[in-house]
C-alpha cells in the first residue's frame, strides 16, 4: 500500500465554521490514504477537530512558528523551514496567508501550496483593503492553485488580485444532502417544544458583527404573527442580539442554544431559514436550510441568489433592508403551502447541485494534481 499523503493544513482558525467543517468532511473521506497535522492561526482555537472521525490519522502541530504577525523574513524562514516537512500545505483565508508567502521568500524545497479563500470578516465586509490585495496578489503567485467557493470570489480572484485563469478553481461547497431529509430529532434543540400555531424563523450563523443578527431580530420584531426566531450559534454578538430581542419586546419569542453540530438533526424544526448578513460568499447554512427542505430568506449576499431555487427568487430581499427582511418572512408565514412548495424546490436543487461527493472528488482532483500523484487521495 502506498505511503499516506501527509498534509499540513494552516488554519486562520480551527472552531468549526463552515470553511473548518468542509476541512473535515474532505479529511474523513480521504481516510487513510493522508495523515493531517492541523495548525491554528488563533491559538488553542480547535473546536472543529471534535467532528474529525475515528480513525483519521492527525495531530494538533505542537509550536508551530506563528502564523500572524508583522512581516518577517526571519517568521517566513521558520514557516518554510517547518512546510518542508510536509508532501502539500493547504492554507485557509487572510489569518493563514503568510504560509503562502514563505513559500515565495523561501521556496527551494517548500511542497506545493493550495490556498483556499472562504470570505471576509467584519474589517472587509464593506470592502477589501488595498494593502492586502497587494500582498495577496503578491504571495499568491507562489501557490500551486488558489479555491474559491464563490462566483463572487472568483471574480475577485481574477479582477483584483491578478491571478490566472488556470490557478483559480471555484468548487461549490457541497453536504451529504441524503441527511437531511428525515424528521428532525426531538431532541435535535435542547429545551425547545414547538408551540400550537406558531411559524418558527431560524438562523444557523456565528454570532460575530458581519452577520448583522441585531438586524433579523428587529426585521422579526415587526411582524404580526406569531413566531419564534432561533438563532443557532455561538460569538461575541450574543449580548448584542439579545439587547435587539428586549429593545423590540420579543425576547420571550428568541432562543439562542448555542453552537449545535449535526445540522440534520434540528433543521427540520424551523419553518423557513433566514439570514441578514452584511457578507456572504456561498453560505454552507443556505445549502443545509435547502436540503432540509425550507424557504430560505436573505439579502442578495455573494451567491445565495444564484443558489437557492427559482420558487425562492422573491424572497432574496434588497441589501440590509429590514423592512423587506420582514415582509418576506411574514409573506411566507402566512402561506403554508407556498411555504412547502418553495422548500421542495430548494430541496430538489440542493440534491442535483450541492451534494458532497462532486465536491469530494473536485478537491482530490486539485490537490492530486498540485502533487503530481494522481489517484493518491482518491
Amino acid at each position: 500500500m502506498p505511503q499516506p499523503v501527509s498534509i499540513l493544513h494552516l488554519h486562520s482558525t480551527f472552531d468549526l465554521g463552515g470553511k473548518e467543517a468542509r476541512a473535515v468532511r474532505l479529511m474523513n473521506a480521504f481516510g487513510d490514504r493522508a495523515r493531517h497535522t492541523i495548525v491554528s492561526g488563533m491559538p488553542g482555537r480547535y473546536g472543529a477537530r471534535d467532528r474529525i472521525a475515528k480513525g483519521i490519522k492527525y495531530e494538533i502541530a505542537q509550536d508551530p512558528p506563528p502564523l500572524q504577525g508583522r512581516p518577517s523574513v526571519a517568521r517566513y524562514d521558520a514557516l518554510a523551514r517547518y512546510m518542508r516537512r510536509f508532501d502539500l500545505v493547504l492554507t485557509y483565508n487572510w489569518g493563514a496567508i503568510d504560509g503562502v508567502m514563505a513559500r515565495r521568500v523561501f521556496g527551494r524545497g517548500v511542497p506545493p501550496v493550495v490556498h483556499h479563500e472562504d470570505g471576509f470578516n467584519e474589517d472587509e465586509a464593506n470592502g477589501l483593503k488595498r494593502e492586502r490585495n497587494l500582498y495577496r496578489r503578491l504571495a499568491l503567485s507562489a501557490a500551486h492553485g488558489l479555491a474559491v467557493p464563490s462566483s463572487s470570489l472568483e471574480r475577485i480572484a481574477l479582477e483584483t488580485w491578478k491571478q490566472p485563469a488556470s490557478k483559480v478553481h471555484r468548487i461549490i461547497n457541497g453536504i451529504a444532502t441524503g441527511l437531511y431529509t428525515g424528521k428532525p430529532d426531538p431532541k435535535g434543540i435542547p429545551g425547545f417544544v414547538r408551540k400550537p400555531k406558531e411559524t418558527v424563523i431560524g438562523a444557523v450563523a456565528g454570532l460575530r458583527a458581519v452577520k448583522d443578527l441585531p438586524a433579523l431580530v428587529r426585521a422579526a420584531g415587526g411582524l404580526s404573527s406569531r413566531f419564534r426566531l432561533v438563532i443557532v450559534g455561538e460569538g461575541p454578538e450574543r449580548a448584542a442580539i439579545e439587547q435587539a430581542a428586549m429593545a423590540m419586546g420579543i425576547e420571550d419569542q428568541l432562543v439562542l442554544p448555542g453552537f449545535l453540530d449535526r445540522p440534520y438533526r434540528f433543521l427540520g424544526h424551523f419553518d423557513m431559514l433566514a439570514l441578514s448578513s452584511r457578507s456572504e460568499q456561498f453560505p454552507i447554512s443556505v445549502v443545509e436550510g435547502m436540503a432540509a427542505g425550507l424557504p430560505i430568506v436573505s439579502p442578495p449576499v455573494g451567491d445565495v441568489p444564484a443558489m437557492v431555487s427559482a420558487a425562492n427568487a422573491p424572497f432574496i430581499t434588497e441589501y440590509h433592508g429590514e423592512v423587506r427582511l420582514r415582509d418576506a418572512m411574514q409573506a411566507l408565514i402566512a402561506d403554508p403551502e407556498l411555504r412547502r412548495s418553495v422548500g421542495e424546490a430548494n430541496r430538489r436543487k440542493a440534491q442535483a447541485e450541492y451534494d458532497e461527493q462532486r465536491m469530494i472528488a473536485r478537491y482530490a482532483a486539485l490537490y492530486e494534481a498540485a502533487m503530481g500523484r494522481s489517484g493518491a487521495l482518491s
